[in-house]
């Protein structure tokens, strides 16, 4: 009897393995992707389609990549996961920036301290580099520059930030140059690199400066004095970088500079706050999504801007009511060719996000679920 029973259980405990691995297996494997029929079919489309980072909440480790293919018409949501199996924190902790050079395409994910170096026709894993809490990219004559905080996330005795120098080709950091604390986005005008440092990691004690380094000798040349915590650069076709600063969230409001690359100085100010802006053509789309610790608020606004005569533009790039349906503007990008301007509302920040399209006249034209915290775009050829 005792044997009977001793076998009994052994074959329990043996189903119960065979039950516990299947399961572990089961919930090892890739989350799939989800297609969406969205748009019709546009096979002779110039821009092929965009990808779409989602951020993902910081130590959740949500960070995502959704596409959406012009000429078929399909949004893919979350892709990456199920093109790199094999990947098994997924594309990881915060993904900060993304960028195609070539047939690569490159995604800063800041918290896992990784840039991912993927094929940008097919979203596959190609090369990975580990670079301490980076934040965005750039490129220029087959190079790839990625700004960087270095240190641990929030603290405030990080060391200065750096910038590393990437060869496209072989794939290793070649060359890198110190900048200010908390290095943020960058822009390239001739052979200077234009950074902007925040800072932010001990207020109030801010950077101020925008670190221009020469690409030729990879050396600081200077840095130009503009506002606290600054945050957006981005370059026109006239010489000119558009800076932002965030303020202190206090007393000092945030506003948008303009830097004249000839003489490296600040030619123009704007008081008004940016939080994103992308510049196609002549005219620069600005959103504004600025807290307030004094009134405990948000304020949103939409606005244009002519780059050529660096004027505001009378009129609003969504005209038909929807920004009142979006709760927090997140991301912003412009198809060269159709004009469609591209807005993310990252909602809640930790629930699926919601990406926009509209006309050239503000319209909408489609809106279709993302993922969490939807926010860079990479537009493909």
């Amino acid at each position: 009897m005792m044997k009977k029973i001793s076998y009994t259980i052994k074959c329990l405990l043996f189903g119960c393995l065979i039950l516990t691995y299947s399961a572990c297996r089961k919930a090892a494997q890739p989350i799939p992707e989800q297609d969406k029929a969205l748009l019709p079919p546009d096979p002779t489309s110039v821009v092929k389609g965009f990808y779409l980072l989602n951020e993902g909440n910081m130590n959740m480790n949500k960070a995502s990549l959704d596409y959406l293919d012009y000429t078929t018409g399909q949004y893919r949501r979350d892709i990456y996961n199920q093109t790199n199996p094999d990947v098994t924190k997924g594309l990881g902790d915060v993904g900060n920036d993304i960028g195609i050079y070539g047939s690569k395409m490159y995604v800063v994910v800041n918290v896992s301290n990784k840039l991912e170096i993927l094929n940008a026709h097919t979203g596959k894993r190609i090369s990975l580099i580990t670079i301490a809490n980076c934040r965005y990219v750039t490129f220029h004559n087959g190079k790839a520059y990625v700004s960087a905080y270095l240190g641990k996330v929030g603290d405030p005795n990080a060391p200065n930030g750096a910038v590393d120098e990437i060869d496209t080709a072989s794939l290793q950091i070649t060359r890198t140059v110190t900048v200010g604390r908390q290095p943020e986005e960058m822009a390239i005008v001739g052979e200077k690199l234009y950074v902007a440092n925040s800072g932010g990691y001990s207020p109030p004690n801010y950077e101020r400066t925008v670190s221009v380094i020469d690409i030729a000798t990879f050396k600081e040349l200077k840095r130009i004095d503009v506002a606290i915590n600054l945050d957006r650069v981005k370059a026109d076709k006239y010489g000119d970088i558009y800076v932002t600063s965030r303020g202190d969230y206090y007393k000092i409001p945030s506003k948008l500079f303009v830097i004249d690359t000839q003489t490296d100085m600040v030619k123009k100010e704007f008081d008004f706050g940016v939080s994103n802006l992308w510049i196609d053509d002549d005219t620069a789309y600005m959103y504004s999504f600025e807290f307030s610790y004094i009134t405990g608020k948000n304020t949103t606004t939409y606005s244009m801007l002519n780059v050529k005569d660096e004027t505001v533009l009378d009129r609003k790039f969504i005209t038909d009511g929807t920004d009142s349906q979006i709760k927090v503007p997140y991301g912003i990008a412009v198809n060269p060719v159709t004009k469609d301007v591209l807005v993310t509302d990252a909602k809640d920040y930790v629930s699926p996000g919601t990406l926009y399209c509209f006309d050239p006249n503000g319209k909408k034209k489609w809106s279709v679920t993302a993922g969490d915290i939807p926010a860079h775009f990479a537009f493909t050829y």
